[in-house]
Order: C-alpha cells, then sequence, then structure tokens
C-alpha cells in the first residue's frame, strides 16, 4: 500500500509545472483527452477545423459571448472559459492583470 500523501495542486503550481493555462490549451486538452480529431471537435463545435486550429495554437483569441457557447457545447462552466480568454486579452495586450470571473 503506498502511504504517500498527494499534494494538492492550485493553479501555480500547475503554471509552473504545465505552463501558463490559455483558452486555446484548455480546449486542446479537452479534445484530445475525448480522443477527438480537430475535424471532429470542430463540427461538435459548429466552427471550421482552421478555425479550431487557430483558437487552439492562440492565433486568434475568442470573444467571451464565443467562450461561453464553446463552454456550454463542452460542458464546462462559462466562467473558466471566459476567464481563460480574458487572460488570454490582457496578456496579449501586455497587461499584468490578473481576471476573476463569477456568475452573476
Amino acid at each position: 500500500m503506498n502511504t504517500k500523501k498527494h499534494k494538492l495542486f492550485n493553479s501555480s503550481d500547475l503554471e509552473k509545472r504545465f505552463g501558463v493555462m490559455t483558452f486555446g490549451l484548455f480546449i486542446k486538452a479537452f479534445r484530445e483527452a475525448d480522443n477527438l480529431s480537430q475535424t471532429q471537435f470542430a463540427n461538435k463545435l459548429n466552427i471550421s477545423r482552421a478555425n479550431l486550429c487557430d483558437l487552439e495554437k492562440g492565433r486568434k483569441i475568442a470573444s467571451p459571448l464565443r467562450a461561453a457557447r464553446i463552454a456550454k457545447k463542452i460542458g464546462v462552466a462559462p466562467e473558466l472559459l471566459v476567464k481563460l480568454t480574458l487572460q488570454d486579452s490582457l496578456r496579449q495586450a501586455k497587461l499584468q492583470m490578473i481576471v476573476d470571473v463569477r456568475a452573476a
């Protein structure tokens, strides 16, 4: 029996280990966890494969509304994807700010 206690990770621990979480990295990881190709996942989201590729690679940043719609389609909290896309926008603008999003 393994008696080691598992360390609980917070977001800063995860960022140190895996890098900054972005909207694109999140949806790519989500897609890969479901073993879906970009084409299959794009169809599920009702967007083009090229658009999905641009979002995953961070060449395009989703609007908050689009992020919320994608969240609904994949069954995750909209606040999470809206937060990630807003944070991506701030990072792109080189603004040293942190986003906190809560449902009203």
